[in-house]
């Protein structure tokens, strides 16, 4: 399998915010521990076990690019050496994660079946436009669409023909646990800075229980996110960026419980890389999820319960599909509810947060998902090739 990269970060562990390069590094994880050759066409500022075939020298760095022409001359460089790496013929199937408009095109035609994640919201995606311009028409080879969740798969209904949902999967066991309950611990959110996020709402749940609240995540390069940031700065106590202190011996002692003892309530502490937000989700009492809109699924959910912090989330897009009610946290209609289970989070066991994840979203399940999809593709591909139907 050649799973062609991103562009926009660099594939490998350790990053803040970039929920598309985890999961490509957990896909090409996940395949090789099952004993199956993966491919990773990525930037030369990757980093990951394994076979990696660079494209282009360095990332973009953001997801937030302007879309310059030098910025499209890296994807098509990008898109083109990968290309060329399909045509040794020692791949069988090709996994990719964006530029459907590419495929579409003719600037990305590999004589090989496609499997394509979807990872934004239907009415987020290019398929309408890409479908407009070129006609509805699958494109040759075959394209393969899978969904991170039911509730995503359902939005694209009108739209494609999605095969299956395969949820996204983390290393339970990279994850620090509890083993009870933080019933004098903050309340902690966790993701990049945006209005439908809700980060004002947990802000709100907060002032009305009384508790202490941390914020933390990256300000993205858009003018609504930098507004809604500015405004979101007024309801703030104290700004301190952490993420300056790497994680190693006393970080809890050291960066974690100063501010906890400190007489401020709403604390923003800036982005965090991928070892601080497990200390992170790991000492909190409980991870608020107040969405605002129809999020596919919600790498959150699943870090924090890996942990054994319970989550407290409103029903809206995958989230009822990941939470178990009342057993790994709360799924609730209204702020007024959730500010309501503030008081009841402590009866959950962390022990059942974290069976739960390592049950439905590890690794290892999700490798599954995707080996048994490609060989059934590979094996529909080679009977048409052979028969010509």
């Amino acid at each position: 399998m050649l799973q062609v990269a991103t562009v926009n970060k660099p594939i490998k562990s350790g990053l803040g915010y970039a929920p598309i390069e985890t999961i490509i590094h957990h896909v090409h994880q996940g395949i090789q521990s099952l004993g199956h050759r993966s491919i990773v066409a990525c930037s030369g500022d990757s980093r990951m076990s394994g076979e990696q075939y660079v494209t282009v020298g360095r990332s973009l760095g953001d997801y937030c690019c302007q879309d310059t022409p030098m910025r499209q001359d890296i994807v098509k460089m990008h898109l083109s050496r990968a290309l060329k790496r399909t045509q040794r013929g020692d791949i069988d199937i090709i996994h990719m994660h964006e530029w459907l408009d590419y495929i579409y095109d003719g600037a990305f035609n590999p004589s090989l079946p496609i499997v394509m994640t979807l990872h934004v919201p239907a009415e987020d995606s290019i398929i309408s436009e890409v479908q407009e311009r070129w006609g509805s028409r699958l494109p040759e080879p075959s394209l393969y669409y899978v969904a991170i969740s039911d509730y995503q798969k359902r939005q694209y209904s009108g739209l494609v023909d999605v095969c299956r949902t395969i949820y996204h999967g983390i290393e339970v066991n990279d994850f620090p646990r509890k083993e009870k309950p933080d019933k004098g611990s903050y309340l902690f959110t966790i993701g990049r800075i945006a209005r439908v996020k809700g980060q004002d709402k947990a802000i709100e749940i907060a002032r009305k229980t009384g508790s202490k609240l941390i914020i933390a995540g990256c300000v993205q390069n858009k003018p609504a996110d930098k507004a809604f940031f500015e405004d979101l700065r007024k309801s703030i106590d104290l700004t301190v960026d952490v993420g300056k202190h790497p994680v190693g011996e006393g970080y809890y002692d050291k960066v974690i419980k100063p501010l906890l003892d400190c007489d401020k309530q709403i604390i923003y502490i800036g982005e965090l890389d991928n070892a601080q937000k497990k200390q992170w989700y790991r000492h909190a009492r409980a991870t608020l999820f107040p969405i605002q809109w129809g999020e596919p699924f919600g790498l959150v959910l699943i870090e924090s319960m890996a942990c054994g912090t319970p989550i407290l989330a409103f029903n809206e897009g995958a989230v009822a599909e990941i939470v178990v009610h009342g057993k790994t946290g709360f799924v609730v209609e209204s702020l007024t509810d959730m500010i309501a289970e503030v008081d009841f989070i402590d009866r959950i066991d962390p022990g059942e947060c974290r069976r739960h994840v390592k049950d439905r979203f590890s690794i290892a399940r999700m490798a599954n998902g995707y080996l048994e999809l490609y060989q059934q593709i590979v094996g529909d591909y080679g009977y048409k090739a052979a028969t010509g139907f």
